[in-house]
């Protein structure tokens, strides 16, 4: 990602600004809103370390001067979707971890069949924008 990040420096004008936008690096939360009433019902276990590697990265790239932090703004996203949308959804965060998501669908699955209103799935999570200068080279 530092490459990645170098070769944007390289392209961008004199002054230019980068937009870091990414999900925090935390678990994120699975619920099920009902009639406008939310219920948590599981914390992801997915893995991290992509994200942390990501912000050593962005770290990197400001210390050596090539850019510079303008801002930083973290703010909350909820995703919606229905459980026939909830399954491969999930399935993008496929890991060697195979046997905790299949109990994590299951979860979700049994609380969102017994619930017999109106409902949709919801899940939490921060994301994070930072805004970054292009340093005089």
């Amino acid at each position: 990602m530092v490459h990645a990040l170098r070769e944007t420096h390289r392209v961008l004008k004199t002054d230019g600004l980068l937009l870091d936008l990414r999900p925090g690096p935390v678990h994120r939360r699975i619920g099920i809103e009902v009639d406008g009433q939310h219920e948590q019902l599981a914390i992801m276990g997915e893995q991290l370390h992509d994200d942390y590697a990501a912000n050593r990265a962005v770290a990197e790239v400001i210390q050596e001067g090539l850019f510079k932090p303008v801002s930083r703004t973290q703010f909350n996203c909820n995703r919606t979707m229905a459980l026939r949308d909830f399954a491969s959804w999930l399935a993008d965060f496929a890991d060697d971890r195979a046997a905790p998501q299949e109990r994590l669908l299951q979860t979700i699955t049994r609380a969102y069949k017994s619930r017999s209103k109106r409902k949709k799935i919801v899940v939490k999570g921060p994301l994070v924008l930072k805004v970054l200068r292009k340093a005089e080279s």
